[in-house]
């Protein structure tokens, strides 16, 4: 018995299987990036609510939304930088900059999701309706325009995470301390900065055709930026767990003792995209450095400790 082969000599069975139109448009809701949503747990956590099944259930269904309308806006920006992502090392094998989704298939997505995550949004409330909608318009103009105009692009991400982080809150009718906040936005913007830099370190002299406002950005500066920031975002933590109001909000002072755990996951992160100047995203090394994954698994289990007292 034989086997036919193709002109190639490679085996039928053996090629490499195309992948199906579910998969790509799967691919294209990027489920790798819903990690950032995480944020909208953080009322959850530190609103003393995490046994609580109902405000478990509505900070799940927040989450839900929230994946939902990061979605429409990356269907939403592969669209609009087809054309630029293929220029780009990584990028390039987007399926909607292949051709493998759709303009048309992508747009209905995205609409779809869209319409579907705000509906929901409004039935968690009116307030819970309005963020979404405010959210979803700063992505609308993050994709259309802040993304060219240096500093309010990675500011713009930033202030992204805050309405998750507020979102997860009002959901549940909890207060969120401001020094929290304000954590929330520094790490962001610090994680913004450290991409920006990624971007540049990577694309070199091609960094301006996949995205022109990295012309405005050198090494140098982002390496300026990035030791603000990430020193303000240490010292605000340190801040927000010695403050009186949170000492008197959990009836402890033990917080402070978590403090190593940013310092250390900030230093590891700034080691690692110095060693490795290939380009890779926060998600991306977060799900592949097992000591930094281990230092925010330990930072959470240290915080609900604290804040619960299982063992009390």
């Amino acid at each position: 018995m034989t086997t036919k082969y193709d002109q190639t000599g490679v085996s039928p069975s053996r090629e490499t299987p195309v992948p199906s139109l579910s998969a790509d448009l799967l691919v294209s809701l990027r489920p790798d990036q819903w990690t950032k949503n995480l944020f909208v747990f953080a009322g959850l956590v530190f609103g003393e609510q995490l046994l609580d099944a109902g405000a478990v259930a509505r900070s799940c269904a927040t989450f839900t939304i929230f994946c939902a309308l990061s979605s429409a806006m990356y269907l939403v920006n592969d669209l609009r930088d087809r054309t630029r992502d293929r220029l780009h090392p990584v990028k390039a094998s987007r399926p909607i900059a292949v051709g493998r989704v759709s303009p048309a298939v992508a747009a209905t997505a995205a609409g779809l999701l869209l319409t579907l995550g705000i509906l929901g949004a409004f039935l968690l409330g009116l307030a819970m309706g309005v963020l979404a909608v405010a959210f979803a318009a700063l992505l609308t103009l993050y994709t259309w325009t802040l993304k060219e105009i240096v500093i309010l692009d990675v500011l713009a991400i930033a202030i992204g995470f805050v309405m998750r982080a507020v979102a997860g809150a009002v959901a549940l009718g909890v207060a969120i301390s401001q020094w929290l906040l304000v954590c929330t936005l520094l790490l962001a913007l610090f994680l913004g900065l450290t991409k920006r830099r990624q971007e540049v370190m990577a694309l070199g002299a091609d960094a301006t055709e996949h995205r022109p406002v990295l012309a405005r950005y050198s090494a140098a500066l982002l390496d300026q930026m990035v030791t603000i920031v990430a020193g303000a975002t240490l010292v605000s933590y340190a801040v927000y767990t010695t403050s009186p109001g949170t000492v008197a909000g959990f009836g402890t002072d033990l917080l402070t003792l978590t403090i190593p755990f940013p310092i250390y996951g900030v230093l590891r992160y700034l080691m690692l995209i110095d060693d490795d100047r290939s380009g890779p995203g926060p998600t991306d090394i977060l799900l592949r450095d097992r000591p930094l994954a281990a230092c925010i698994v330990g930072w959470g289990l240290a915080v609900a400790t604290i804040i619960y007292r299982p063992f009390a």
